[in-house]
């Protein structure tokens, strides 16, 4: 359903204004390329080049298994989101589903738990970014991390198109990265050039202990990290109200979740196993700089260094833009301080984009304080927001696909397949993943904010519904 169609139905209210892809007040200026590559890039980051290391010495080759069933989850929660993108394309997405299908206090919790997420990742990245400049040069942390922050800051604020095609670039850089390592290992194995071309072949991926070397459990252990490295994926649908051509981006884009996730995941595991025993890889190392160390090629180290700096400014890129966002249409809704609503002349978020990054500054402070230790400071509450976004939107999906079906909505033009089945589906899959990390140790504690958050949350939407009751709820 096009934007102008959502203004009809919606009957011209003030909420179906903000909610319009035009009547945000932000200008279209992310074309289809840009949004092909932000998609591309949401599903590659750190998780993939620095925590798959970990995770291979966890589970082994059957790691490639593990993002196989979760780049399915990945997939539907990404069609679900698709079909409500159509029948809404909207900048504030999530929380507007959540808002209209769930309840208004849903709205309010994923906005806010959204945004803390990016506040949360971009400190976290621009503290690795940080980390990684010590390789070339000497410098201190702390500056690294503020010459980032103001730089993506202005990036952002100068307008969207700049945020798109600085994405478009970023994420260039990590897709040519993959690609490169899947044919230098093509190469090995068929070629066998190399200091591992004799060793090189398929059958290490059950030749060293088997394909489930650390038995099924290790598999399943492996399942948080593996959740964590396609956190983001879901930003494309940040992008809805800013889309040249939402109707016909945002479906092309998510469509092509599977095959980035066979790619960029799944065959590049493939690959590199396939030339260095998993055996070889060891936490807090990142696999492709131990795939080219094992090859001979001695620059790996500094190529793979560029890459994950790349994605780690990237990260902090979508977060600057994201949580803008997000606190404007908390604002349009009365969920939020007002002057979140004020825009620049080149329609981005001035007073959101800049509190936010305000707060990312904080990272800054902890790479003075704390450069030895600062990214395990800041890294657990990530994963646990960022997956509540999901809850949100698979929830949000299986209310409107049945008031839909009642006739109380339209239909969406891009329903999910094998909905609701498959949105409860990966609900279930989601929710075993967050059981799991309670019985892991080391993963436990990026639980342990949530309760004061969730308390945070509570006590200001009791206090906003007491002040103004008609900003407690949804506007239709």
């Amino acid at each position: 359903m096009t934007s102008v169609q959502v203004g009809k139905h919606n009957d011209g209210s003030e909420a179906a204004g903000a909610a319009s892809g035009e009547g945000e007040g932000y200008q279209r200026g992310l074309g289809a390329r840009q949004i092909q590559m932000i998609a591309i890039g949401g599903a590659i980051g750190t998780g993939l080049f620095l925590g798959a290391g970990k995770a291979i010495s966890k589970a082994g080759p059957s790691l490639i298994l593990a993002y196989a069933v979760a780049g399915l989850v990945i997939f539907f929660i990404m069609r679900a989101l698709g079909e409500l993108l159509m029948y809404r394309p909207v900048s504030g997405s999530f929380s507007e589903y959540a808002r209209e299908f769930i309840g208004p206090f849903a709205g309010f919790v994923t906005g806010w738990t959204y945004w803390l997420f990016w506040v949360v990742t971009g400190i976290t990245e621009v503290t690795a970014a940080a980390t990684y400049m010590t390789y070339w040069w000497d410098i201190p942390q702390w500056v690294s991390a503020l010459v980032f922050t103001i730089i993506l800051y202005g990036a952002n604020l100068i307008s969207v198109k700049l945020f798109g095609e600085l994405e478009f670039w970023f994420s260039m850089v990590k897709v040519t990265a993959i690609i490169g390592m899947i044919l230098i290992c093509a190469g090995i194995l068929t070629i066998g050039f190399s200091d591992a071309g004799d060793t090189a072949s398929v059958s290490l991926l059950w030749s060293e202990g088997g394909f489930f070397p650390k038995g099924i459990g290790g598999t399943v252990a492996t399942l948080q990290i593996v959740m964590f490295a396609f956190l983001a994926v879901e930003l494309v649908g940040v992008t809805a109200g800013e889309s040249k051509d939402p109707e016909k981006t945002l479906p092309k884009a998510i469509n092509t979740v599977p095959w980035r996730i066979a790619v960029f995941y799944v065959g590049a595991l493939i690959m590199i196993l396939s030339v260095v025993p998993w055996t070889h890889f060891q936490p807090g190392i990142s696999p492709f700089v131990a795939a080219f160390e094992r090859m001979g090629l001695g620059v790996g180290a500094a190529i793979v260094n560029f890459v994950v700096l790349t994605a780690a400014l990237s990260s902090c890129n979508s977060g600057m833009y994201s949580t803008g966002r997000m606190l404007r249409d908390l604002a349009l809704n009365g969920q939020g301080p007002k002057f979140f609503t004020k825009l620049t002349k080149s329609g981005t978020p001035l007073i959101g984009t800049t509190f936010s990054a305000g707060l990312m500054l904080v990272g800054v402070w902890i790479n003075y304080q704390w450069p030895g230790d600062a990214f395990d400071k800041v890294v657990s509450f990530a994963t646990i927001s960022g997956m509540w976004a999901w809850i949100m939107i698979l929830i949000s999906q299986i209310r409107y696909r049945a008031k839909a079906n009642r006739g109380e909505v339209p239909q969406s033009t891009f329903k999910a397949p094998g909905a609701p089945y498959s949105s409860w589906f990966a609900l279930l899959f989601i929710f075993g993943v967050i059981v799991m990390m309670g019985v892991d140790k080391e993963a436990r504690v990026s639980l342990y904010c949530a309760p004061l958050w969730a308390l945070i949350l509570g006590v200001s939407y009791l206090v906003l519904k007491a002040r103004n009751p008609e900003n407690a709820a949804f506007k239709r």
